[in-house]
């Protein structure tokens, strides 16, 4: 049935627009007529052909300009080509599709409004049946187009990144965001976090785990949940606790500072918040034993885990973070050094997250010889990486906790 879309797409196209026709010097090819022989290679499964076909016909319909007519074809023959089980050529359908947005000058967010539809038709929701993108949120045609698309990728397809990377790369060329559209990110972290992960390796030192042979690609779900919408912390934060559950119960921590820093990092203090409320809330309801003090300030609450002092430096470092003191961040720094010298990971961050925030410039490590050089020859010295920007975040009335 994949093959008979597949052919149909081709044939549909080549009504509507009628482009053979306009190229006398490139009479059409026997396997682009509905009739020709390349029917029965299609309907036999050799998709190898199909995918050839598709590319030869869209490559045309770029060289005279055509964009709509290329984007239809690319779209519907990567759709069906990814459904019939075809991730490869899918892909590279979908990657020449991205490819075609660009040149056409295509920009996101302009057209038609839609709702992205799961590949079996049923509108997604969040979670293992797909994601639900409103109309009234802005999602036009075109991106609704690559957001099916992206479903439709098989887990583990290797393709399915570099779509991923064009596409994201694309909207940050053309939308508001440099870093890429957050509906694209949102979508694609929900997706690369889907599956089952089942640790297989620990690392005693860094308690990192190794995912094999799962569907789940719990990094790049982390990287782009990162910068995504509104509702993303939500979704990193219940996905970081998933992971943490098949871990050890003393790593809580670990997961939760994977949902929390990332925010940190790119200045989002609200989403940062909202991951750290919703792990930790998922972490006393689902542990009734675990003992818990609940802390109430005049302006904040806190929960505090006796057995768990990592987990409340998190909850610490983001009140240091909303007030903008510097002095309670030394302070926490130096109680929980101990514990955070243990993790042996959180260095850098807490390094990045100091001088954002507070001010506490990173010691760099500079080349002498260079820096002599360049004192004397009026260029500076010193290491050439940019330095992060300070963060500024207004603090509320200050309050002490009970």
């Amino acid at each position: 049935m994949a093959s008979t879309k597949i052919q149909k797409t081709i044939a549909r196209q080549q009504e509507k627009y009628m482009f053979l026709s306009a190229f006398p010097s490139h009479p059409p090819l026997a396997e682009e007529s509905t009739d020709a022989p390349g029917d029965d290679r299609i309907s036999e499964g050799q998709f190898y052909e199909a995918h050839q076909q598709l590319r030869a016909i869209a490559s045309r319909y770029v060289k005279s300009e055509s964009w709509d007519a290329a984007i239809d074809l690319l779209y519907g023959g990567a759709l069906a080509l990814l459904n019939a089980g075809q991730g490869g050529s899918g892909g590279d359908l979908a990657i020449f599709l991205v490819d075609v947005l660009g040149k056409a000058g295509k920009e996101i967010g302009v057209g038609e409004k839609s709702t992205y539809l799961a590949p079996d038709g049923m509108r997604g929701r969040e979670g293992r049946k797909g994601i639900e993108e409103k109309a009234d949120r802005g999602v036009c045609v075109t991106t609704g187009k690559l957001l099916t698309i992206l479903r439709a990728c098989p887990a583990k397809e290797p393709t399915k990144k570099r779509f991923v990377t064009e596409m994201i790369g694309w909207s940050s060329r053309v939308g508001n965001y440099s870093l890429g559209d957050p509906e694209l990110h949102h979508v694609a972290g929900t997706i690369f976090a889907e599956g089952t992960v089942t640790p297989t390796i620990f690392f005693a030192k860094l308690r990192l785990v190794l995912m094999l042979g799962t569907e789940c690609e719990p990094y790049d779900a982390e990287r782009h949940l990162a910068l995504g919408t509104k509702d993303s912390p939500e979704q990193l934060a219940k996905c970081e606790y998933e992971w943490y559950t098949q871990d050890e119960p003393a790593t809580a921590a670990l997961y939760a500072a994977r949902a929390i820093f990332p925010y940190l990092l790119v200045g989002n203090l609200r989403s940062a918040n909202k991951a750290h409320l919703i792990f930790t809330s998922r972490l006393s309801s689902s542990n009734k034993s675990l003992s818990v003090q609940e802390v109430s300030g005049k302006s904040s609450d806190m929960r505090v885990y006796p057995i768990l002092p990592l987990l409340n430096f998190l909850g610490l470092l983001l009140l240091a973070v909303q007030r903008g003191s510097s002095d309670l961040y030394k302070q926490l720094a130096k109680h929980y050094a101990p514990h955070v010298k243990e993790v042996g990971v959180w260095d850098d961050a807490l390094a990045q997250i100091g001088e954002m925030y507070f001010g506490i410039r990173i010691p760099r490590q500079g080349n002498p010889l260079f820096d002599m050089m360049g004192s004397m020859m009026g260029f500076g010295g010193g290491s050439s990486k940019p330095k992060p920007k300070k963060v500024d975040v207004p603090p509320p009335p200050a309050a002490d906790l009970d």
